[in-house]
């Protein structure tokens, strides 16, 4: 599918990898919406892309159902979503005191990260489903997830976050096989360490040793290098319920 001309979703699109799918789609000629809880880093992003920016909780049923309604009626139908809008601060099982881990700060992230991607996809799906097809085989449009290399090495902090992203990647094929006669393909990035503003604040010699554990290229990876995947998504008709880690080989330690 093209993507000059198509209206674009991108959740998470005011920083990060978000914010570089948001500079590559709207170079590409996409009329692009921004879905984010960061007014003052969305409104900057979307005048400096032409695009338009929406205060939303992904999470929130009628927030979404409604930031939907208003990207239609500013750009038209959307044929494309990328969601990166997620979180992932370290919770262990059991702190140092030996006290489990709140169950309301494991179901945030669970939340936001999963059954919010789920709660976007859903409803992108349902409003692109009646669309008029394009192209010859038919296709209405493209979802593109993000999940995380944790999905499969979790690290020690971070079961709720690989579960997140693990829900993420298995979800891609029941999603993938069901919409398939709508025309709507979904496919999964799972990213692996890359530059990201909370890395950003962190000591270079610190941003500089997480890119040494990456194999090849030993460095972060960049948001454009991560938006340059999804353009290969959703141009390639046959890339569709697929899982995509882009890493540079890593396989996470244990801590």
């Amino acid at each position: 599918m093209k993507i000059d001309r198509m209206a674009a979703i991108v959740t998470g699109g005011a920083s990060g990898l978000g914010a570089g799918t948001v500079d590559l789609l709207a170079a590409q000629g996409a009329r692009v919406t921004i879905f984010d809880l960061n007014a003052e880093l969305g409104e900057a992003k979307a005048r400096a892309v032409g695009g338009h920016y929406v205060n939303v909780d992904v999470a929130d049923e009628l927030a979404v159902e409604d930031a939907l309604g208003e990207a239609e009626g500013l750009h038209g139908k959307a044929r494309i979503l990328v969601n990166c809008a997620g979180i992932g601060p370290p919770a262990k099982v059991l702190d140092r005191e030996g006290r489990a881990l709140p169950l309301g700060d494991f179901a945030k992230i669970i939340s936001i990260n999963l059954i919010g991607s789920f709660n976007v996809l859903s409803k992108f799906a349902a409003r692109l489903a009646a669309a008029d097809p394009l192209g010859t085989d038919g296709e209405r449009g493209v979802i593109v997830n993000t999940a995380s290399v944790a999905a499969f090495d979790g690290q020690i902090g971070q079961p709720a976050y690989a579960a997140s992203k693990g829900g993420i990647v298995a979800m891609a094929l029941p999603i993938a096989r069901e919409l398939a006669r709508y025309g709507i393909r979904i496919n999964t990035i799972a990213p692996g360490i890359f530059w990201t503003p909370l890395l950003a604040t962190l000591p270079q010699d610190a941003q500089d040793s997480l890119g040494k554990q990456v194999p090849f290229p030993s460095r972060l990876g960049q948001p454009a290098e991560f938006a340059k995947l999804v353009e290969a998504i959703i141009v390639n008709p046959m890339l569709n319920g697929e899982v995509i880690r882009l890493d540079g080989a890593i396989r996470m330690a244990p801590k």
